[in-house]
């Protein structure tokens, strides 16, 4: 059995990664790390899951620590990702073994108050690991400079070209130094994510995991007929309130806003996840689905991409999606590490035919199913229940229910205080302070 101190990765992280449990490197790893620790630019293709993250995340760490130090603003490695979620993961997941080896990780985002990230750069920063536009500010605001960057890595490459991001990209790259090592992982390998290929990337070696697909042997795909709108709303609420983890997928933002009211007044704990929503929501969104307290997570395709999840039982398609690859990038959230899931698309009468078609493409065997919200059919799949009825209250309001509401009025001992420092009784001011 290889090991990660067969790949040539310095001890402290070796002893980091046992300390966690870890020992034997995934495919991708064991083949692409020693060519990454040699210096040379490597393609990785492979779906998320695949061990991307320390694939490309240890032998940056470990060319860090055999040279030179990091200056204020200016970090000697990058990792560009298209999502604020997934850059929050991938620097969590980097966090442990840097600081083995004496090393400093941050991440930068949007959606969070950029005076942090200028106060985060004012100390050394070693690995920085950015979204596309937080980073662009930042160097236009002159603190942020890639002028030292030896190693960059873009994680998730297709997304960004899928997101409109390459633009945004190509730039960030010209900006580091040409003679840097890059390191490009994506889920496929085609169009737009060529052109970055040719462009930045130097006699690189390929690396290959499965590709892309939803045929596993432990994931289980069925379309169900669930009639109109209507009883596909009560279909989801049943499906709901079952044990286990579930992610639905919607189409729209408004959608998954309006599917978590649905199911919180139902009493089904569930939370949203979409580009609107700030990121401390979307943060404690994550954190609530991954330890289980909040087993349902509604969400648009951003959580279909690039988020490790362990053990999620369930992909309910609410929407069926607009392209067979998204099938496939929702479907992966499910079946994972060898864990065994369930894929179901909700389909109404009148999306059978566009639905089959999708579902061709993407190579896709599901068999239809019609059910109801009480068909033993819908239980047998989803495993799905009668939820409480129980309403929940909105996520973030829960510390303020049952509060008594202080009063208004002062003490006796504020009054007085308030007399003397003005003369004149409480409530009897000329006019209210801003706050």
């Amino acid at each position: 059995m290889t090991t990660f101190k067969d790949l040539g990765l310095p001890l402290p992280i070796v002893r980091e990664l046992q300390r966690q449990g870890i020992t034997e490197p995934f495919p991708i790893q064991e083949a692409a790390i020693p060519d990454a620790l040699a210096g040379r630019d490597v393609l990785g293709r492979g779906p998320t899951g695949s061990g991307k993250t320390f694939t490309f995340g240890l032998p940056m760490l470990a060319r860090l620590a055999e040279s030179g130090v990091s200056r204020p603003g200016h970090p000697r490695a990058l990792v560009l990702t298209p999502t604020r979620e997934l850059a929050v993961q991938v620097r969590e997941r980097l966090d442990a073994p840097a600081n083995a080896l004496g090393l400093r990780t941050l991440d930068v985002v949007g959606g969070v108050n950029v005076n942090r990230h200028i106060r985060s750069l004012a100390a050394p920063v070693d690995l920085l690991v950015a979204t596309p536009g937080r980073a662009q500010d930042l160097l236009d605001q002159g603190k942020l400079f890639f002028d030292e960057v030896s190693v960059t890595a873009l994680d998730e490459a297709d997304q960004m070209a899928d997101m409109g991001f390459l633009p945004q990209v190509r730039r960030l790259m010209d900006r580091t130094p040409k003679s840097g090592q890059r390191l490009l992982f994506s889920a496929t390998l085609d169009g737009d994510v060529q052109k970055l290929i040719d462009r930045y990337l130097t006699d690189p070696v390929t690396h290959s995991t499965a590709p892309v697909e939803a045929s596993v042997d432990t994931m289980e795909h069925h379309r169900l007929l669930v009639g109109d709108r209507d009883e596909r709303s009560d279909v989801i609420l049943r499906i709901g309130a079952r044990e286990g983890k579930t992610i639905m997928f919607m189409r729209t933002k408004h959608g998954v806003d309006r599917q978590v009211k649905k199911l919180r007044r139902e009493g089904v704990q569930a939370a949203g996840l979409h580009g609107d929503k700030g990121q401390s929501t979307r943060t404690n969104a994550l954190a609530g689905f991954s330890d289980g307290s909040v087993p349902v997570l509604v969400a648009t395709d951003i959580a279909a991409r690039g988020i490790d999840i362990h053990d999620v039982s369930l992909v309910v398609h609410v929407d069926p999606p607009a392209e067979h690859k998204a099938y496939l990038h929702r479907a992966g959230r499910t079946a994972r590490a060898g864990l065994s899931g369930t894929v179901v698309t909700l389909v109404m009468d009148e999306q059978r035919k566009e639905v089959e078609a999708m579902m061709r493409k993407a190579g896709v065997k599901a068999p239809e199913v019609r059910v109801t919200a009480d068909s033993d059919a819908l239980a047998k799949i989803t495993g799905a229940r009668v939820p409480s009825g129980v309403p929940l209250p909105v996520p973030g309001q829960q510390q303020t229910q049952g509060r008594k509401k202080p009063s208004s009025r002062p003490t006796p001992q504020g009054e007085a205080r308030q007399r003397s420092r003005t003369g004149r009784p409480a409530g009897q001011r000329r006019g209210r302070r801003s706050s």
